[in-house]
């Protein structure tokens, strides 16, 4: 005869919620264990002279729940193979296939090592958190886990049922993690032993009180209750997704409406160098306002494509996730790196051989795969590095400053005989080289002239203020008075 586990639920009270089926079953087994003794059924049946062995002295032995649940699957199954033709039974509380973390451990491994499993149902606590909170799960339910709750689990618009709330500090991490969508004081509501007579309580809360209990356990939970509020909405992706889809719709905006791919192509240019000022200036109010600017590009030029039935932009999100896990095998794979520079490799690695199973043609230069329409200063460093690649290089940097020496030579010589497109070209070279220099030393060429910006701007403003503090105009003062105030404005706004 083949092992045989026989899986029951308790229910979540006492015995009064125990099926008929259940307590046959446990009746007329030979073996009976249960995961823990802390459940107000177990006393009940101890009346009726039906006695478990318990768990919960592994419970007492282990660090972490995932160890305890591993010995007790492991050591139900040597009990069932150790005595083929004795009837065992594992009793649960709840419902076995509800937030029973033993149940699928057993589910996996019964099969292959040659026992047979049989569940039982039995009445979840969510059976009692329906009638004893009020709510019908159609309009839209999730039961979360609070030991492995996270923001992205948070969902305004459905109940949501959070369980194994079991001390205080599960209680204050999922105090934190509700607040990260929720305001500090939105209700919440903290059940404990529903249905069980005697014990049960149901408190409501501001959630800022949700760690400040007087008692929490295994039989506790927390409710939240249903809402449409859109100030619950405004931190989640799919409301910016509803409103983008709104302003492009019939009954929107006429302006967002009539745009194109071209006609706002422009705008995205515009937000991205903006958002890249924002990071220039270290400014975090302004990054906040000018990411979302540059996310909304993407959001409008993505409904764009959703209205013609192309793409909508959670393709473009899947796209990117799996191009990410893809290219970070030393992440989410076996490779390893052990610093930038590896993991860099391991990028372009991974990159050529996605392009390769995707059917992407092979370039027919090295080239092609810089942007044309990327500014062109760094264009020219990509091109460079491109280039630097396959050995096309100066040896070191003292070649480059002759390479850039030599160009200036060529610049002045343009300049006193030659003409104004020479002159032109031979400037462009110069700058060319210059960007040659920026890449022997590891600085990004885009940003050094934008610091050069940034402090020229800062100087030219200082001397603007000193001539509305000396009361002139750039007409009532000379180039050294200004130079005077260049070299004290060098001081003021020098590096720290």
């Amino acid at each position: 005869m083949k092992p045989l586990i026989t899986v029951v639920g308790l229910g979540s009270g006492g015995e009064d919620q125990l099926t008929l089926g259940t307590l046959k079953a446990l009746e007329s087994a030979s073996r009976r264990y249960v995961r823990t003794e802390d459940h107000p059924a177990v006393a009940d049946l101890k009346l009726r002279g039906i006695a478990f062995e318990s768990f919960d002295r592994v419970y007492e032995k282990q660090e972490s729940f995932g160890e305890v649940y591993e010995i007790i699957a492991a050591e139900l199954l040597g009990a069932a193979l150790s005595r083929p033709g004795k009837a065992l039974v594992y009793a649960v509380p709840g419902h076995p296939m509800v937030a029973e973390r033993t149940v699928q451990l057993l589910r996996e491994r019964a099969e292959p090592e040659g026992v047979e499993l049989r569940v039982l149902g039995g009445e979840s606590f969510l059976d009692q958190a329906f009638t004893r909170l009020g709510f019908d799960p159609i309009e839209g339910f999730q039961l979360l886990d609070a030991a492995d709750l996270a923001r992205e689990h948070l969902r305004p618009k459905l109940h949501t049922v959070i369980g194994q709330v079991y001390d205080a500090y599960t209680a204050s991490e999922v105090k934190l993690t509700l607040m990260s969508v929720y305001p500090d004081d939105h209700p919440v509501v903290v059940g404990q032993a529903l249905g069980v007579a005697g014990q049960e309580s149901i408190v409501r809360i501001p959630l800022y009180e949700l760690d400040r209990l007087e008692a929490y356990g295994n039989l506790t939970l927390v409710y939240v209750a249903a809402s449409r509020d859109d100030r619950l909405l405004r931190r989640s992706f799919e409301r910016l997704h509803e409103i983008v889809a709104i302003l492009r719709s019939p009954e929107g905006c006429p302006w967002d409406r009539e745009q194109t791919h071209q006609s706002i192509r422009r705008n995205f240019i515009e937000e991205t160098f903006e958002a890249i000022e924002a990071l220039d200036l270290d400014d975090p109010d302004g990054m906040k306002e000018e990411f979302g600017d540059v996310l909304l590009q993407v959001l409008l030029h993505s409904q764009m494509e959703e209205e013609e039935g192309a793409f909508d932009v959670f393709d473009v999100l899947a796209e990117l996730n799996d191009k990410l896990i893809f290219r970070h095998p030393h992440v989410f794979g076996g490779k390893n790196a052990q610093d930038a520079e590896a993991a860099l490799a391991n990028w372009e690695q991974m990159k050529a051989e996605e392009k390769k199973r995707k059917g992407v043609p092979e370039r027919q230069s090295l080239l092609d795969g810089v942007p044309k329409d990327l500014p062109a200063l760094p264009r020219a460093h990509k091109v460079q590095k491109k280039a630097a690649s396959v050995g096309f290089d100066w040896p070191d940097l003292d070649g480059v400053f002759a390479k850039i020496e030599e160009e200036l030579t060529e610049l002045r010589r343009a300049v006193s005989e030659e003409s104004a497109e020479r002159q032109r070209d031979e400037l462009g070279d110069l700058l060319f080289a210059v960007v040659n220099a920026s890449r022997f030393i590891k600085a990004d060429p885009e940003e050094a002239l934008a610091g050069t910006n940034r402090r020229f701007t800062e100087r030219f403003r200082y001397i603007e203020d000193q001539l509305r503090i000396n009361g002139k105009t750039f007409g009532e003062t000379d180039l050294l008075e200004m130079e005077a105030w260049w070299q004290e404005a060098k001081m003021v706004f020098s590096p720290k």
